[in-house]
């Protein structure tokens, strides 16, 4: 027997659509952190008969490419350290919360899911962590969420 392994595969939030094409051989999970969540499953086609509402989708799909521009190059750095930053630095820009020390992620992450995300390992991203956390550039906010301080210039600093 073959045991699972978990992989980080993004986020999608309210108003991004997103494609399925084939049948994958994994399984995909979704978790809503929010309370009545509806998801909408419609076939190209029925898009036709909504063009204005088609539009949109075409819109949203062109921004989702042009971000996702971001993060390829975010992930393509050599240093795993500045995948990290980057990473981390993107997350938060996308779905980050302000606080008075910065822009936290509103909902936990574990080290073994980032490393997945940044091709890393969970050792490896504990460590760098730790670096971060000294040099002032991220910080724990509430039950373990992750804050990217205020003011700081990190490539200066890493």
């Amino acid at each position: 027997m073959v045991a699972a392994e978990e992989a980080f595969l993004g986020f999608v939030g309210a108003g991004q659509p997103f494609e399925v094409v084939a049948q994958p051989p994994f399984t995909l999970q979704s978790f809503a952190h929010v309370d009545q969540t509806t998801v909408i499953w419609l076939y190209w086609n029925d898009l036709d008969t909504w063009p204005h509402f088609q539009k949109e989708v075409l819109d949203a799909f062109r921004r989702q490419h042009q971000r996702k521009l971001l993060w390829l190059s975010t992930l393509g750095q050599r240093r795993t350290i500045d995948r990290l930053l980057g990473f981390l630095t993107l997350l938060i820009d996308e779905h980050g919360e302000q606080c008075e020390q910065g822009y936290y992620l509103p909902f936990p992450l574990t080290h073994a899911q980032i490393g997945s995300a940044i091709g890393s390992t969970r050792v490896t991203v504990t460590r760098l962590m730790g670096k971060l956390r000294q040099g002032g550039l991220i910080q724990s906010y509430g039950e373990n969420l992750i804050c990217l301080s205020n003011g700081t210039d990190w490539k200066k600093q890493v």
